[in-house]
């Protein structure tokens, strides 16, 4: 996450993927981007997404400007591209028969026009700032605590006192569901209980130890979890909560003539059920893995992805899942162990797409198909069989030679040479450059943090000129680069993660064992800091940012070294995440993302979380109406407006006009 949380944190992925690239490590073990994220199965929900912009398989959501059908294949790839996104008309039927069955029919664009429009970017900042503008009604939290976990939280809680209803689901009473009541915002007086209008509706869920299902790490590897007890009480897993919800919902539209419910009443809706009624999650993995539909194969599970088709035939609710049910068997739940196999252990789970545990592997073998390495051998050509062999599942069509050549009318896996290894790309070359998908450039350059107390030292640009920032009065960003004001929050500020709490601690903060271990919030200094600010080692401190004020505990260590840039000293703070302001944890504290601003990456959204800046001054924080006033001082003498820190373009003088553009000139 310290990579991704940033203004260009798609560009800080994309520089190590380049980099890997070049080294030769992609395909190869050992290679490769293997980041460290934040639970078990944040893979698994972007796979299966959370994200408003992607359909499962990371097939795009259809905008506003893809009317037909055609039109939205067009946007994904052409159709006599090269490697496999050519195949994409089969995994997108295939996914609307698999939601919309016998309703998803080829005069009907396979119920193309039942999937919902994007008309612009809808993720969770922009769905809080329309919260604030009173256009968003109802929220649902599942597993999330925006109240601690997400970037400025005092906006998030205000954002959910504009709701008519919010329903929170989640193991605790987290700060997210208690905020009307005990909430910063409450002791500040900025809220009273008596006037807020949201009605929350906090529904019990069962822990992973309490439902069937699987987890994807960032192997990409789904490994399957069996229930080892029952839910307690009203507790539900997500499967049965949201299958019982949706049959409440059917049988409300049951008599509907309305069109606009068409999609909800013609989805599949047919799941197994146990003697409670509840959902068999095996048979919701069998509807992902996908099936035959007509012809002698009906009704078998397809095997793998290269089975699915275009015409109707097959369905599957993720394409790059195909294979884990192949022949009616849950290979999730593959458990030999690892003295019975050799180090891939492609045995244990299963891993996307068609259980590669290396995706392009084809690229750990030279162009002649022999192993650049013997030690780390992966898969390699065999000339007496003629085809792939190896310890992995080749990430390659199995019996093209390397030194084959297509013919020029060939298209998608057909169209692949002998030695063109990154088969999902419209080349099957490795890209230094994106010529497309990127909204900040095709390659990666360096601009500083939305705040930040030096300049740039590289270019006149100071921030991503096309980061997305909310410009207004409750977000206000410090001044950067040593403008007037950027002394009055001299220092920089990161947030992180402990082994002992849990990201937002909505599952650790209510154990008495990990909140012995880790009781406190607490902000991490160097000496030097400490000494030069007078802070005394377990005291107390109070960290000032342009949103907001905390306080915490100071833990005085070498880790938090002074930075030295173009002459320039620069403090670290170091600030867990994991603490908040409520009553029912067993510890509670003050939380760091309140300190937090919100600008975000203009590819994937995702908040500048890493890095902002602040003040620290020793001493708890003041109570009530008193620490808006400490707030509201630092911006007056920093002199901040909504304007600052968020002009695009730093340096206009030094911008290329179009003239210059088209006719290249310097």
């Amino acid at each position: 996450m310290g990579w991704t949380q940033h203004t260009l944190g798609a560009q800080f992925i994309r520089t190590a993927s380049i980099l890997q690239l070049l080294l030769g490590n992609m395909g190869r073990p050992g290679g490769g981007i293997m980041a460290l994220r934040g639970h078990a199965s944040i893979q698994g929900s972007t796979d299966i997404p959370t994200l408003f912009n992607l359909l499962p398989g990371y097939l795009p959501m259809p905008s506003v400007r893809t009317e037909t059908f055609t039109d939205y294949l067009d946007t994904i790839s052409a159709r006599d591209q090269k490697g496999y996104w050519a195949y994409a008309d089969a995994y997108a039927v295939s996914l609307l028969k698999a939601w919309w069955g016998d309703a998803a029919q080829a005069e009907n664009n396979w119920a193309y026009d039942y999937i919902p429009r994007l008309n612009g970017p809808h993720g969770t900042y922009q769905t809080l700032m329309n919260m604030l503008a009173d256009q968003v009604e109802g929220y649902f939290l599942l597993g999330q605590n925006p109240a601690v976990g997400s970037a400025h939280g005092r906006l998030q809680r205000m954002g959910m006192s504009h709701l008519k209803w919010l329903v929170v689901r989640d193991l605790n009473m987290i700060e997210s569901a208690t905020w009307w009541k005990d909430g910063p915002e409450i002791q500040s007086g900025e809220l009273r209980t008596e006037d807020i209008e949201t009605e929350v509706f906090f529904m019990p869920a069962a822990t992973h130890v309490e439902k069937s299902g699987t987890f994807t790490q960032t192997q990409r590897l789904l490994q399957w979890r069996h229930q080892a007890v029952a839910p307690p009480g009203d507790s539900q897993s997500e499967l049965e909560f949201f299958y019982k919800l949706g049959q409440r919902i059917r049988e409300r539209l049951a008599d509907s003539d309305d069109p606009r419910d068409r999609p909800l009443l013609d989805l599949t809706w047919d799941y197994p059920t146990d003697e409670h009624g509840d959902p068999d999650a095996e048979a919701v993995l069998a509807e992902i893995n996908g099936r035959h539909l007509t012809g002698e194969h009906a009704g078998q599970p397809l095997s793998a992805y290269t089975e699915m088709r275009s015409d109707g035939s097959t369905s599957g609710g993720c394409w790059i899942y195909t294979g884990v049910y192949a022949d009616g068997i849950n290979h999730a739940s593959d458990r030999v162990p690892g003295s019975e196999q050799d180090e891939i252990a492609s045995q244990w789970g299963w891993a996307w797409p068609a259980n590669r545990r290396i995706i392009y592997n084809r690229a750990s073998a030279d162009p002649q198909g022999k192993p650049w390495s013997e030690r780390k051998k992966l898969i390699w050509w065999d000339e007496d069989q003629q085809r792939w062999v190896g310890k992995d599942n080749p990430d390659f069509p199995i019996d093209r030679a390397p030194g084959s050549r297509p013919g020029k009318d060939q298209r998608g896996g057909d169209a692949l040479a002998g030695d063109d290894p990154f088969v999902m790309q419209a080349d099957g070359k490795g890209w230094l450059f994106a010529p497309k998908g990127l909204v900040d450039g095709p390659m990666p350059a360096h601009y500083e943090p939305q705040e930040s107390p030096i300049a740039n030292p590289l270019y006149a640009q100071q921030q991503n000129p096309t980061r997305m920032t909310f410009p207004r009065w409750d977000n206000l960003f410090a001044q950067s680069a040593g403008k007037p004001g950027t002394d009055v929050y001299p220092y920089v500020f990161t947030t992180y993660r402990l082994t002992e709490q849990h990201t937002a601690g909505g599952m650790s903060r209510w154990l008495p064992y990990l909140s012995e271990l880790q009781p406190e919030m607490f902000c991490e200094v160097s000496p030097e800091l400490a000494e030069e600010k007078g802070l005394e080692p377990y005291g107390w401190a109070t960290i000032i940012s342009p949103r907001s004020a905390i306080e915490a505990r100071v833990l005085v260590t070498d880790r938090m070294k002074p930075l030295t840039v173009r002459g320039h000293t620069v403090h670290q703070i170091g600030l867990p995440y994991h603490w908040g302001v409520g009553q029912d944890a067993v510890v509670t504290g003050d939380a760091a993302n309140d300190l937090l601003g919100i600008a975000l990456d203009p590819n994937v959204h995702i908040q500048n979380g890493k890095v902002g800046s602040c003040d620290i001054r020793p001493g708890r924080r003041p109570r009530g109406p008193e620490v808006l006033k400490l707030i509201a001082e630092y911006q007056e003498r920093a002199g901040l407006t909504p304007a600052t820190s968020n002009t695009m373009v730093t340096d206009p003088e030094l911008e290329l006009t179009a003239e210059q553009i088209e006719d290249g000139s310097p």
